[in-house]
């Protein structure tokens, strides 16, 4: 992303961009910004878009073979197109000859890093892939956003609100906006604010839920999942969701046990730290059997599921009960 960045600074630009990655936000964030350097937003003729697969080659090329009108750049925006995922050699050909005035930026959610499509692009041009940013990296950019409307939070609090909205940008932005609106005219952002108006993902209700069983808390567990049918998620990603938890809770607890400190582990697992941090908290409520245990268990329940030995929802139940004695 550091050489995107400077191209947008030097107002150099590459004649072919692929942007790619997780992290829709900043995806989404920049392919404005480039476009916008690129082609001026009041300038409707010289930027073309294409969305989906079934996107025709030939008209694309055509269409890049246009002279820009009273401008000096033409942009060509394609989006989830597919082509990165199927053998393309007619367009790796093409861009190898792109014409000096014409412009690509692909906006790809999959790509194979082995195809031609991928290799001449990322010789011709520039790849960027937005990944998922790191808990500093967020924290960094909320406490950006919070100095802008003169507001303070601990670091606690930050955590809290990570643990609720988890670490896609487009979700802690939304949910940032909310916590802004509730609390104006207040100069500290509480922990109590959190809880009261930021909305809990599926994922991060799940967290809660083995928090709930790691208490023994059998009430406050099966009150949480029963909110997650209420939200129509079915009884069996539930479970898939619990027996990965458990699962991780138990790896984040070997680690540990080896003496690997929480960033160690995050970057060990792929996760972040305060991910760890939880992970921690809820593997001293467990030996490594009893995590064993639920893995296990979570595993013959889909079994006994599939072959019709037991309702998912009073199957998921039952799991839930049997962690929560």
């Amino acid at each position: 992303m550091k050489n995107l960045v400077q191209d947008l600074k030097n107002q150099n630009f590459r004649h072919i961009y692929l942007f790619t990655g997780e992290e829709v936000y900043l995806r989404n964030q920049y392919k404005k910004k480039l476009q916008e350097a690129l082609i001026p937003p009041e300038d409707t003729v010289n930027i073309n878009f294409y969305q989906g697969k079934g996107i025709d080659l030939k008209e694309l090329i055509a269409q890049a073979e246009t002279m820009p009108f009273f401008s000096e750049r033409r942009l060509l925006v394609v989006e989830d197109s597919g082509f990165f995922k199927t053998a393309t050699p007619e367009l790796a050909e093409y861009l190898e000859q792109v014409p000096d005035t014409t412009y690509f930026l692909f906006v790809e959610t999959d790509v194979d890093k082995r195809g031609k499509l991928y290799k001449t692009v990322k010789k011709q041009g520039s790849v960027v892939e937005f990944a998922k940013q790191t808990e500093d990296t967020l924290m960094r950019w909320i406490l950006g956003i919070l100095k802008k409307e003169q507001k303070n939070i601990t670091r606690s609090t930050m955590e809290l609100f990570l643990e609720k909205t988890g670490t896609d940008m487009n979700q802690i932005s939304m949910e940032l906006e909310k916590l802004l609106s509730y609390t104006m005219g207040k100069e500290i952002i509480t922990a109590e604010d959190v809880q009261e108006i930021c909305t809990s993902q599926t994922v991060n209700q799940i967290f809660e839920m083995i928090s709930a069983m790691a208490e023994k808390n059998q009430k406050k567990a099966l009150d949480l999942y029963y909110d997650l049918l209420a939200l129509k998620e079915p009884p069996m990603r539930i479970l898939y969701l619990i027996a990965r938890q458990f699962n991780q809770i138990m790896l984040i607890s070997e680690l540990s046990s080896q003496g690997l400190g929480r960033e160690t582990i995050a970057e060990k697992l792929g996760i972040q730290s305060f991910i760890v941090r939880n992970g921690l908290r809820y593997a001293r409520s467990f030996t490594q059997e009893q995590l064993r245990y639920a893995v296990e268990t979570a595993v013959q329940t889909e079994t006994d599921v599939k072959t019709g030995k037991l309702d998912e929802k009073l199957a998921v139940e039952l799991v839930i009960v049997e962690m929560s004695k």
